[in-house]
């Protein structure tokens, strides 16, 4: 491979690994802060006890996407110096915030949630959840407008052979973001209901104890699940208006759309080949449109047995089933991902920047070693994770940690 693939490949490794925790962790909080509102407002003690169960889910799984955060933004400088130098000015404003306002304001509120329980009183300890959601979907927006300028540059000009931004109002009201942000929002419900449904399907089919604890978590997230499916789809079907025209010529697979769209890029840039991947295009998006109509027919399905309590408890084989199906919504999402991130090739910042320009200047023996350590480091990283949620999960709500409250040494008695 050439080392620009190589760059390619390690990036589509490492950011669709970490996409898969932010995913979960989008999903989980929102659920979280529901369940929790409604023990608050309630007093619930099934409806506290989730909370916690399902909040330090939410944390294991918050806490490995961190790292794998942190480890793929080495990237930037390691293998895409060329993008940072022309048009860090402009989408990197975006990550800054991104990083300084989202991402540390949402580490504080969830480090004050984590270690408030049984000492903030119960609405400030609501709040603290609401917030950490709130910046968690910010941290999301904000990523999405650096990619949505990648996609579709607006708002600057070029000063210097570099990209200087002029507008940054126009950038953030970008369409590409925008749609491509709640697409990704409704995916994330989507991948925590059916987590959610499926953890509590696996307690059921063992008919465990806690009938009323999981029969409320299974009902909770295919509650979410089936109305996030059709959330994701509309503004899924709004994406496809904002596509290039490139990507559109190569999902529609005609003959007569592809030498247009080539002849207008070369046109415009010259000649070369202009054109992404047909093969990658076309399996993705259809990959994506397949899966979300299992997702669909399966949360349609389980929204009416939901309703029936013998079937909630007995119904072995629709246990199974949601047990099944948990992974299924992280394979729509990076299915998704593929289509939209090969469909933008062979540009890094479309009709401005190549990928092959983007490169930093390294060579193909530092590119493999880099690639081999990164792809081990977050292999890792996701069968650490895997382990964590699988024995966290299996052992049941008896074993949580989080909020527990601590047992108090006895006060030493003084002897005369």
């Amino acid at each position: 491979m050439e080392t620009v693939e190589l760059a390619r490949l390690q990036f589509a490794l490492t950011a669709g690994a970490h996409f898969l925790f932010v995913a979960l962790t989008l999903g989980l909080a929102t659920l979280v802060a529901v369940i929790q509102t409604r023990a608050t407002f309630g007093r619930s003690p099934v409806h506290q006890r989730m909370t916690r169960f399902w909040g330090q889910l939410y944390i294991i799984n918050y806490a490995m996407g961190i790292v794998t955060g942190l480890v793929m933004e080495f990237q930037l400088g390691l293998s895409w110096s060329g993008l940072t130098e022309y048009a860090g000015n402009v989408f990197g404003s975006a990550l800054a915030i991104e990083t300084l306002v989202a991402f540390f304001v949402e580490s504080t509120f969830l480090g004050l949630w984590i270690f408030g329980w049984n000492k903030l009183n119960r609405w400030a300890h609501l709040a603290l959840i609401w917030i950490v959601t709130a910046t968690a979907y910010a941290s999301a927006f904000w990523i999405m407008v650096a990619n949505g300028f990648l996609q579709n540059p607006v708002g600057h000009v070029v000063d210097g052979g570099r990209l200087r931004l002029t507008d940054f109002g126009a950038m953030v009201a970008n369409p590409a973001a925008q749609v491509a942000f709640w697409h990704i929002a409704g995916g994330a419900l989507v991948v925590g209901g059916f987590f959610m449904a499926g953890v509590s399907a696996y307690h059921l089919r063992r008919r465990t104890a806690e009938q009323d604890f999981f029969r409320k978590s299974l009902r909770i997230g295919i509650g979410v699940a089936l109305p996030a499916v059709f959330f994701t789809a509309t503004f899924g079907g709004l994406g496809f208006e904002t596509l290039q025209p490139t990507k559109v010529a190569a999902w529609s697979g005609s003959a007569d759309r592809l030498a247009a769209a080539q002849a207008e890029m070369v046109a415009e840039h010259g000649p070369g080949d202009w054109l992404p991947s047909t093969g990658w295009v076309q399996s993705g998006g259809i990959a994506m449109l397949t899966l979300f109509a299992v997702l669909m027919l399966v949360a349609g399905l389980s929204c009416l047995l939901m309703f029936f309590r013998p079937v909630v408890r007995g119904f072995r084989l629709w246990h199974w089933l949601l047990m099944i199906m948990i992974p299924v919504p992280f394979l729509t999402m990076i299915a998704g991902w593929l289509f939209r991130e090969m469909g933008r090739q062979p540009w890094a910042v479309y009709g401005l920047l190549t990928t092959a320009d983007a490169m930093s200047p390294v060579t193909g023996a530092q590119m493999t070693f880099s690639l081999t350590a990164f792809a081990a480091v977050f292999a890792l990283l996701i069968v650490v994770n895997y382990w964590l949620l699988a024995r966290s999960a299996r052992r049941g709500p008896d074993a949580v940690a989080l909020g527990d409250r601590p047992i108090e040494a006895p006060v030493p008695v003084p002897s005369f």
